[in-house]
């Protein structure tokens, strides 16, 4: 069974994140001294007293005489975005088994305060009251007054200094239902990157087939990386929306700073990355960039083709498009394609196949025997480039990994090997073994003689 789920909520920049990241031990929420800046569900676990559970983060819920406001021109939030915040809140609200309601002893009780304590009381669910940033005597006796919210006995807290988190924990503790815990699993991870607004979100929701996440057109709507865990047959899946790579010129401090921060240690969990390129707009030198990142942490990689529906099509317009696509990223040209429409589902279906492929792809071992009968027959109709002096002779191969596929040759001189010979033997690897979707490791090392 899965872990209980503790949801936080409140109204903007009550300190939900920094709360959330003491909890789970990591800086995995974004914490800025800003309204607005959680927008989705951020998941991430817990554990107090032996006792197992999920916490969720949620961004601010926002109410002007019970309604969301509009901060468009302040936040640069349109009031879509502001409502489907809200949206995402409730979702988390409504799936969560305890309820941490966190409100700010500094300001008091405000309007947005009672609305949320309104909403909260007709869940039936056990609701902890947390008055956070009770960082002075006169804060926390102060925090007396959210009595009149009627949600229980307040517990003054900070977050940020820590004072009280663990009475509030144990608060949650007992709150918990009873639950077997979760085993540890092996979970495949597939991250989706890419630039802004290319349809990551959308791809995740589409794949989910349910709005997980926010989707807007406006750039930068994701910032944190979100997994999601799913099944497929017996296949244990964890998907991961990350915020879009701009070039580092053009990066912002601050929020956007962290979240490509995010993103590229989301990559570095991964097992399997989906790049996503927008079709209306081609293939970019940045889209080039994020395939150089992932290709340097050695994770499989599937390339996603997304709004193929706004391209007016012929005969020859998607081996157009492909050839362009692998003229530019010629130095993954092992990783398979796919074109799609997240927006309208086209294909889309097909996308974890062609990932779980890779993956499996990433697993594979080769007989030792077999494989130095590969590299002989390779050497044999070609032989390595020599100079005076230097000439390479190749005495052993193995298979040392997996994920990612890793060889060792054992070479008289290491230093002998040209990078276009290794090419030429990879080339003979993926012809016999294929390997698509993944880089592989190639290692030569010298033997203690011959050194």
């Amino acid at each position: 069974m899965a872990k209980p789920l503790v949801a936080i909520v409140g109204r903007p920049n009550v300190g939900k994140s920094t709360f959330f990241n003491r909890v789970i031990g990591e800086k995995l929420a974004i914490v800025e001294d800003l309204p607005g800046t959680t927008r989705d569900r951020l998941y991430g676990d817990g554990e107090w007293n032996g006792r197992y559970f999920t916490l969720i983060d949620t961004g601010g819920l926002e109410f002007e005489f019970g309604k969301p406001i509009d901060t468009s021109s302040e936040q640069g939030q349109s009031q879509e975005m502001v409502l489907q915040i809200r949206s995402q809140a409730q979702l988390a609200i409504e799936e969560a088994d305890v309820i941490i309601f966190m409100v700010d002893a500094k300001t008091g009780i405000t309007g947005s305060d009672n609305e949320i304590a309104n909403i909260l009381r007709r869940t039936n669910k056990p609701v902890i009251l947390a008055a956070n940033r009770a960082d002075s005597e006169e804060r926390r006796l102060n925090a007396v007054e959210f009595y009149a919210l009627g949600m229980g006995d307040p517990i003054p807290i900070s977050s940020y200094h820590g004072t009280n988190t663990g009475d509030l924990l144990d608060k949650v503790a007992e709150s918990l239902p009873s639950t077997p815990e979760e085993p540890e699993n092996n979970n495949i991870r597939i991250a989706i990157i890419g630039r802004p607004n290319v349809g990551k979100s959308r791809l995740l929701n589409a794949i989910l087939g349910q709005e997980r996440v926010i989707v807007s057109d406006i750039p930068g709507t994701t910032r944190d990386a979100i997994d999601t865990e799913i099944k497929v047959g017996d296949k244990e899946i964890t998907l991961v929306d990350t915020a879009g790579i701009r070039r580092p010129g053009r990066i912002d401090q601050g929020i956007e700073k962290w979240s490509v921060m995010r993103t590229l240690k989301a990559v570095n969990r991964a097992t399997v990355v989906l790049l996503v390129i927008d079709a209306s707009e081609g293939i970019t030198a940045q889209d080039a960039h994020i395939a150089g990142y992932a290709l340097e942490q050695m994770k499989g990689m599937v390339i996603v083709v997304n709004k193929w529906d706004k391209i007016e099509k012929d005969t020859f317009t998607m081996d157009t498009f492909t050839k362009k696509i692998r003229d530019e990223l010629d130095f993954i040209s092992w990783s398979p394609m796919i074109f799609i429409s997240a927006k309208f589902g086209q294909r889309v279906n097909k996308v974890l196949d062609i990932a779980l492929h890779v993956s499996e792809e990433r697993q594979k071992r080769i007989p030792t025997a077999t494989l130095n009968k590969l590299i002989r027959e390779a050497v044999a109709e070609h032989n390595p480039p020599t100079k005076p002096g230097k000439w390479l002779k190749i005495l052993y191969v193995t298979q040392a990994d997996i994920n990612p596929p890793t060889f060792i040759f054992s070479v008289n001189d290491d230093k002998a090997v040209h990078f276009s010979y290794e090419r030429y033997l990879e080339n003979r690897i993926r012809e016999a073994f294929t390997f698509e979707g993944t880089p592989i490791r190639m290692i030569f090392r010298a033997r203690e003689e011959d050194k």
